[in-house]
């Protein structure tokens, strides 16, 4: 069985997502695109696929799935409208800011009992799999903690940030995530500080750009994680597991795997400078996923509620943030 998936939204990410499907998943297809915007119309001439003038035009496409890929604000509407046409879905994160749309959202999934994945793609990248593993086969013990660095190569335009929801929602939610997945265990408490050390103008937005946050797990787990919008010198994505019977860790990808060593020191190529470089391999595997799911009836390897917990833990660092406070996940929910 071949799965045809459309794609709802022909943005930065949208594009990406379709190119993929349409030339590097095996058994999918690209069924068609849609965009409110001009874009749309450029990518289906590109990939040679149906354009679709409205979202009722790509829910009438004959496709197995969608892969909602528009601005967060719209991703709710778009998931009740694809349950109510009975398609699986792929949903990017966040599903929305809101909690109560995410709770709509899901509901809809539920009652329409299609699959969902939700698009934590960091989940499926071969190096902190690995730690995952780690974890979760036992070969480190109990786990005791969780250390995540995440920081970009350089801010996000202030246009974004003013509607991102701020340095939690859309940066440090991948982490969240990844706090969850490498630890095997939900959050319980969140504490979280922060500045604005790089762009007074991050500050204006009502955002932060250098941030710390601690995370107390179920199990009792605790997970560090540290981020900043600029590190001059790359992409910088690391995650470290420590247990009683070891650590395991992922580090970072450079533009070359040589070395030089010389009398004056080491030297190695910069890092890579783009999450799209970084992470080509994990957005193919969970693209195999996400087919392997619609086509076999498999488990959703990213499921709804997958989606739900990072935005309670950011919705809760903020409120940590403000009110200078640990703030335990109830308290959101």
């Amino acid at each position: 069985m071949t799965v045809r998936i459309v794609v709802l939204g022909t943005g930065r990410i949208g594009s990406m997502h379709a190119a993929l499907v349409a030339r590097q998943v095996p058994g999918a297809e690209l069924a068609g695109v849609f965009d409110v915007t001009d874009s749309a119309a450029a990518i289906g001439a590109e990939l040679d696929c149906p354009v679709a003038a409205t979202l009722d035009d790509a829910l009438a496409i004959d496709a197995d799935a969608v892969a909602i890929c528009t601005s967060t604000d719209t991703h709710v509407d778009m998931m009740v409208a694809a349950a109510g046409a009975g398609r699986a879905i792929f949903c990017e994160k966040p599903v929305s800011l809101d909690l109560g749309e995410v709770d709509r959202g899901l509901a809809a999934v539920e009652a329409a009992t299609v699959p969902l994945q939700i698009g934590f793609n960091r989940r499926f990248d071969p190096s902190h799999r690995g730690v995952a593993d780690a974890v979760a086969t036992g070969r480190l013990g109990e786990v005791h903690l969780c250390n995540i660095t995440s920081r970009d190569p350089g801010p996000p335009p202030i246009e974004y940030i003013a509607a991102s929801g701020g340095i939690f929602c859309d940066m440090t939610i991948h982490d969240f995530d990844m706090a969850r997945f490498v630890t095997g265990s939900d959050v319980i408490e969140v504490y979280a500080t922060g500045a604005v050390r790089i762009d007074p103008e991050i500050g204006e937005a009502g955002d932060l750009d250098t941030a710390v946050v601690v995370l107390t797990h179920e199990n009792g787990a605790i997970t560090t994680i540290d981020n900043s919008r600029r590190a001059v010198y790359g992409y910088d994505q690391r995650v470290e597991a420590f247990g009683s019977h070891g650590m395991a860790g992922s580090d970072n990808f450079h533009e070359a795997n040589s070395r030089v060593a010389t009398s004056a020191g080491f030297e190695s190529p910069p890092l890579q400078h783009f999450f799209l470089e970084r992470y080509t391999r994990s957005y193919l595997d969970q693209w195999d996923a996400f087919v392997e799911m619609v086509r076999d009836g498999t488990p959703s390897p990213v499921s709804g509620a997958d989606g739900r917990a990072p935005l309670v833990i950011g919705l809760a660092a903020w409120k940590s943030v403000q009110e200078r406070r640990p703030v335990r996940c109830d308290e959101i929910t």
